[in-house]
């Protein structure tokens, strides 16, 4: 095995992706395309830079990096924190292709973008609440 190869087995998926500045791209990518979603958009409050930063902190944790989100909240608990909302098959692919929307502008490597997606589908879909309208 190569030292690259050695060095890359180390890192957690947080530091492959880029760190901090590739989080905030995502999560700066990403949410002017769920507000201007018709099917997600409405969800959202009008100002979304509260719901921006925690995004952005929640992403840092989920990818290994520092534990921004539980230190500043507690436990996320995500699902429980979307239960208020009527989350739809539906409303979970919007979100999804919200996010390789954000991810393809940005230009990244074909396996980040797949990493993330995949990383994201479990959360997607275990927040759905509600059947299809």
């Amino acid at each position: 095995m190569s030292d690259q190869q050695d060095l890359r087995q180390e890192l957690t998926p947080y530091e492959l992706m880029g760190g901090a500045e590739t989080i905030r791209r995502i999560v700066e990518a990403f949410y002017p395309l769920v507000q201007a979603n018709s099917l997600i958009g409405p969800l959202f409050p009008e100002n979304i830079h509260p719901v921006m930063e925690k995004q952005y902190m929640f992403l840092t944790q989920f990818f290994g990096g520092p534990p921004l989100y539980s230190n500043q909240y507690g436990h996320p608990m995500m699902r429980a924190r979307h239960l208020p909302f009527e989350i739809t098959p539906e409303r979970a692919e919007a979100w999804l292709g919200c996010m390789r929307q954000a991810l393809d502008s940005l230009g990244l490597e074909a396996e980040v973008k797949t990493f993330i997606l995949e990383r994201l589908k479990g959360p997607a879909y275990h927040f759905i609440n509600k059947t299809s309208s």
